[in-house]
Parts: C-alpha cells; structure tokens; sequence
C-alpha cells in the first residue's frame, strides 16, 4: 500500500497521545500502569512539541501511526495496534530516515518487536543503558543505522 506522509497540527495532539496509549498498551507489557500515567502528561505537555512530528492517516484523516524526529534522532515511532503490520510503520520509518536525515534510534530492550523491526531495516544495536532517559528501569538499546550491513551481520551482533 502506498501511504501518504503529512504533519501533525498541535490542536492534534490529543489524538496522538491516544494513539500512543492504545500503541504502549499493546506492545510495552513491561510498563505497569503507573509509568504509562506518568508517561501520558509528559508526551502531550512536553515530548510531542519537541520533535517534528509526522503521520500516515486514513482516508478519514485519522491518524494511523506517527513519528517524531529530532536532531537526527527517530524519537518516536507508534501505530494504533489494529494498523499494526501493514507497513505504516515503515513508511514512517523510510521516511524519516531518507528525508529527515535519522540515522539513530534508541528501543526499549523489553521490547523484541521494535528491536526486530529496526534490525530487519537496517538499524544496529551499538550501546545499552541499563535505564531510560528518566532514569527508569527499562533498559534502552542505542541503535544506528547501517544500511551497508547484510542481514546476517546485523543478527551476529
């Protein structure tokens, strides 16, 4: 399928944040609820305005999933679990990478789905933390991409 890529409007940002919700519900059964409800307020107050926000919507102009880009960093990169694996997420991600110049990406490492997502389109696993920007403990997986790498030199890391 050929998906469009527009931009997010601020007045959006509602919606985005749902968006994120149903995505971490269904994908980070690592985060307790209490960390998704201190996560909520931080990506609409802060996190959403701080990146270059893309999206592929709908015909209705509803949004599938979305991006966030800032200073070479994908910062963020979500769809809604029912548009999952119809390659939104891709689009995004190609996107990103060929316009917006990304070349990094951090993943939580509990989860494997991402992780294999970004080793499958050329990303590298080349860093660990043992917590998150916050400080929380979620280990983050620091990645970059390397397009010159085969599939198998990727995996072998």
């Amino acid at each position: 399928m050929n998906y469009k890529i527009t931009e997010i409007d601020p007045s959006e940002y509602p919606h985005v944040v749902d968006l994120w919700e149903a995505s971490v519900r269904a994908t980070h059964d690592f985060l307790p609820e209490e960390d998704i409800l201190f996560f909520k307020p931080l990506i609409l107050n802060e996190y959403l305005k701080a990146v270059e926000l893309n999206c592929v919507r709908a015909d209705s102009g509803k949004i599938l999933g979305f991006s966030g880009v800032a200073e070479g960093n994908l910062e963020m990169l979500f769809i809604h679990p029912y548009q999952a694996g119809k390659g939104i997420g891709k689009t995004l991600l190609d996107h990103a990478v060929l316009l917006q110049r990304v070349d990094k990406v951090d993943v939580n490492e509990q989860n494997p789905r991402a992780l294999e997502f970004y080793l499958k389109n050329g990303f590298k696993v080349i860093g660990r933390s043992e917590v998150d920007g916050l400080g929380k403990p979620y280990p983050i997986l620091h990645m970059e991409f390397k397009p010159e790498m085969n599939q198998n030199q990727v995996l072998n890391t």
